[in-house]
C-alpha cells in the first residue's frame, strides 16, 4: 500500500501521486500533511532545501480548496521567478484530477496585464514573487482580502533578498483569521520576527535540528592560496569526470569570469546571473537540465529556482556573505534521498567561516588536499576504460571493420590498447607534468621576511589616490566597494591623505584587488595599489567607530588610523537595487551581491596550456 494513503489524502490526490510515482513520503511530508489536514493552524516548518516541502504544503492546500468557488483562496509567496514557476507547475500536477481548480503564477519580467487577466478568470491559488504581488495590489489588480491560507516558501531566502517590507505589506492586506504556513531551511531572526508578528501560536515542525544540513550531503573543503582558487576548481572538475554541478560565486562579475575561463579551458560550462535576459536564463537552464552543461556557474539569487535532479556536486568557489546561505547552496545536491557532495574552496583567511557553518548545520567538514596531477591522470584513464567497456556497439560499424583491421593489423593487442588510450590520456599527462602541486597556503612575506597579513587576517593597502582627487574617506570607500564588488563590511580602516590613501580588506581579496586597481585609470591617472609592508592598521572598527591600533605607518601613515572615519554600522547603507526576478531590489544588507556592474564581455583569461576536454 502506498504510504501516502496513511496521511489522510483524498482519492483525487492519491491518484495524482500514483501518476507521479511517489511511494514514500519524506519526513517533512509525514509531519506536515496530517497536521495541516486535521487542524486549522499556523505552522513553521524547518527543513533543508530538497526535502519535499512543496508537496508537504501543496497536498493539504489542494484538499482544503473549494474548486467551485472561483475567488482567490490561497496565496503562495516565493523568492524568485524560477521557484514561482516551479511551485505553480507542481501544484498543477498535484491537482490535475481536481476539476475547476486553477493556479496562476504572478512574477516579474512578464506581462502584468496578462497575469491580471488570468487571475480575474478565477484563480483559487496564486503563486507569486513578493515584488510583483505588491505591484498588483497597488494597482488593484488582485484581491487577497478573503484568502484562507497564506504560504511563505523559502521564507529565509525571501528575507535575505530584502523582501521584508513587501512581505509585511502583503500580509497586512490579508485577513487576520487566515492560516499562515511558513516553510524555511533556516530560522534567522527575521523569520522569527515574521512568525511573531503575523502568526497565531504557530506549531513548529523541524526535520533534524534547526538549520541542520541534509544527511545525504557530504561536506568537504580545500585550503588554497588566493591565486590558486581557479586552478583548484579545474583539478576538482578533472578529478570527477562525470561531474554535474553548480558552482557558486558571490557576484555577477565573478560568475561570468569563471564561466568564461571554464569554457575556454574546454569544459561544458555556462553562467547564470541577473544580467542575463529572461530568454538567456531559460536557455541556460534548458541546456543544464538536458545535461549539455556540466558546470553551471551561478550567483545565489539566480540559482534559487534550480530544481534539477541528480546534481552530483555543489562547489562553493567563494563562500556566501551570509553563513545561512550555505544551506541553500548545498541543498541543490543530495536531493530525494540521493547522495551529493558540497565542496568549499577556501583561503586561510576565510577558514573561520567554515567553523561558523559547521556550528550552524551541525556537520563537520572534511579537509582534503587538492588532487595531484598523477592522481587526476589515473582517474581519467580508469574513467576512459570504463567508458570503452560500457559503450554500445552499433552494427553499422561492421562495414568499416575490414579497412580498420587492415590499417591496424600490424599492432599487437598491447600496442593497440596503449595507442587508443593515449589519444585521450596524453593531453592530461602533458598538462599536469608542467603544473606544480597546489599546497596549502602560507602567509606571504615581504622582502624582510615579515608577513603582510595582519593578525586579524586582513591586509593593508597603499593607494595613490587621495583628497586632491576629490576623495574623502566615505566617497573613497564607496568608490572602492563599487569598483571591487565588495560587501559593506569587506572594506574597512579607510584613511585618506592628500596624495594617497590606505585601506584594509580580508587577505582573500588581495589578488583580485591588485589586479583590478592596477589595470585602471581614474580621471586620466594610472591607479597604483600596493600592499603595505608596515603591517599597520590591523583590527576592524567596532560599533563605536574605533579602529584597532596601528603599529606605524607606510609613506607617512599615522598610527591609530584616521580619526574621522566612522564604522560601516554608523552610516546608512548605500542604495542597492531591489532584485525581483528581472527587477532589482534593495537588500537589507545594503548592497546586494547581485548588485554589481555588468560583467565585461572581454576578460583576460588564465588559460595556460590546459588541454581541452572532449564532450
Amino acid at each position: 500500500m502506498n504510504k501516502f494513503q496513511e496521511l489522510g489524502l483524498n482519492e483525487l490526490l492519491l491518484k495524482a501521486i500514483q501518476d507521479l510515482g511517489f511511494e514514500n513520503p519524506s519526513e517533512v511530508q509525514e509531519k506536515a500533511i496530517p497536521l495541516l489536514l486535521q487542524q486549522d493552524t499556523d505552522i513553521v516548518a524547518l527543513a533543508q532545501t530538497g526535502t519535499g516541502k512543496t508537496a508537504a504544503f501543496g497536498f493539504p492546500l489542494i484538499q482544503k480548496i473549494d474548486p467551485e468557488n472561483r475567488s482567490t483562496q490561497a496565496l503562495i509567496l516565493s523568492p524568485t521567478r524560477e521557484l514561482c514557476l516551479q511551485i505553480t507547475n507542481e501544484i498543477k500536477q498535484y491537482s490535475k484530477y481536481v476539476k475547476g481548480l486553477h493556479t496562476v503564477a504572478v512574477y516579474g519580467g512578464a506581462s502584468i496585464t496578462e497575469q491580471a487577466r488570468e487571475v480575474k478568470k478565477g484563480a483559487q491559488v496564486i503563486v507569486a514573487t513578493p515584488g510583483r504581488m505588491q505591484d498588483m495590489i497597488n494597482r488593484n489588480l488582485v484581491n487577497i482580502k478573503n484568502i484562507q491560507i497564506c504560504i511563505l516558501d523559502e521564507a529565509d531566502e525571501m528575507l535575505n533578498m530584502g523582501f521584508y517590507e513587501d512581505i509585511t505589506s502583503i500580509l497586512s492586506d490579508t485577513p487576520d483569521e487566515k492560516n499562515t504556513w511558513l516553510f524555511s531551511a533556516t530560522m534567522p531572526q527575521e523569520v522569527a520576527r515574521i512568525a511573531k508578528e503575523f502568526m497565531k501560536r504557530p506549531q513548529e515542525i523541524t526535520v533534524g535540528h534547526k538549520n541542520q544540513g541534509s544527511a545525504t550531503i557530504s561536506h568537504e573543503y580545500y585550503l588554497v592560496g588566493a591565486r590558486d582558487r581557479y586552478p583548484a576548481l579545474k583539478r576538482l572538475a578533472d578529478m570527477n569526470p562525470d561531474i554535474f554541478s553548480v558552482v557558486f560565486c558571490r557576484t555577477k562579475r565573478d560568475t561570468q569570469a569563471v564561466a568564461e575561463k571554464l569554457i575556454e579551458d574546454g569544459y561544458n560550462a555556462a553562467a547564470l546571473h541577473g544580467d542575463l535576459s529572461q530568454a538567456q536564463r531559460d536557455g541556460v537552464m534548458k541546456a543544464f537540465r538536458g545535461r549539455q552543461i556540466q558546470m553551471l556557474v551561478a550567483t545565489d539569487v539566480a540559482a534559487r529556482g534550480i530544481d534539477v535532479d541528480d546534481i552530483t556536486h555543489v562547489i562553493n568557489y567563494q563562500l556566501p556573505d551570509e553563513v545561512e546561505t550555505y544551506n541553500h547552496r548545498s541543498g541543490r545536491t543530495g536531493r530525494a534521498g540521493k547522495l551529493g557532495t558540497s565542496i568549499v574552496i577556501v583561503t586561510k583567511s576565510e577558514f573561520k567561516k567554515i567553523q561558523m557553518i559547521e556550528r550552524i548545520i551541525k556537520t563537520k567538514f572534511v579537509h582534503k588536499p587538492i588532487p595531484t596531477g598523477m592522481e587526476i591522470c589515473e582517474v581519467q584513464l580508469i574513467h576512459l576504460a570504463n567508458k570503452v567497456k560500457s559503450v554500445e556497439v552499433d552494427s553499422e560499424i561492421d562495414q568499416y571493420l575490414p579497412k580498420i583491421e587492415e590499417l591496424l593489423g600490424d599492432l599487437t593487442k598491447e600496442d593497440l590498447i596503449k595507442k587508443m588510450f593515449s589519444v585521450e590520456f596524453n593531453r592530461f599527462i602533458e598538462y599536469y607534468k608542467k603544473q606544480n602541486t597546489i599546497d596549502s597556503p602560507k602567509a606571504r612575506e615581504n622582502s624582510e621576511g615579515r608577513s603582510t597579513i595582519n593578525s586579524d587576517g586582513s591586509v593593508r593597502y597603499f593607494l595613490n589616490l587621495g583628497s586632491r582627487d576629490n576623495f574623502d574617506w566615505m566617497s573613497l570607500k564607496d568608490f572602492l566597494r563599487d569598483t571591487l564588488d565588495l560587501g559593506r563590511d569587506d572594506l574597512f580602516k579607510v584613511d585618506v591623505k592628500e596624495g594617497f590613501s590606505f585601506f584594509n580588506t580580508d587577505a582573500a581579496h588581495s589578488e583580485r584587488i591588485i589586479e583590478i586597481l592596477n589595470n585602471m585609470h581614474h580621471e586620466g591617472r594610472q591607479v597604483n595599489v600596493e600592499i603595505s609592508t608596515s603591517g599597520g592598521g590591523s583590527g576592524r572598527r567596532d560599533h563605536n567607530g574605533r579602529g584597532g591600533r596601528s603599529s606605524g605607518g607606510f609613506r607617512g601613515e599615522r598610527s591609530g588610523g584616521f580619526r574621522g572615519e566612522r564604522s560601516s554600522s554608523d552610516r546608512r547603507p548605500s542604495g542597492g537595487e531591489r532584485f525581483n526576478n528581472d527587477r532589482k531590489t534593495e537588500s537589507r544588507f545594503g548592497r546586494s551581491r547581485e548588485d554589481d556592474r555588468p560583467a565585461r564581455s572581454e576578460r583576460r583569461a588564465v588559460r595556460g596550456d590546459r588541454p581541452r576536454r572532449s564532450n
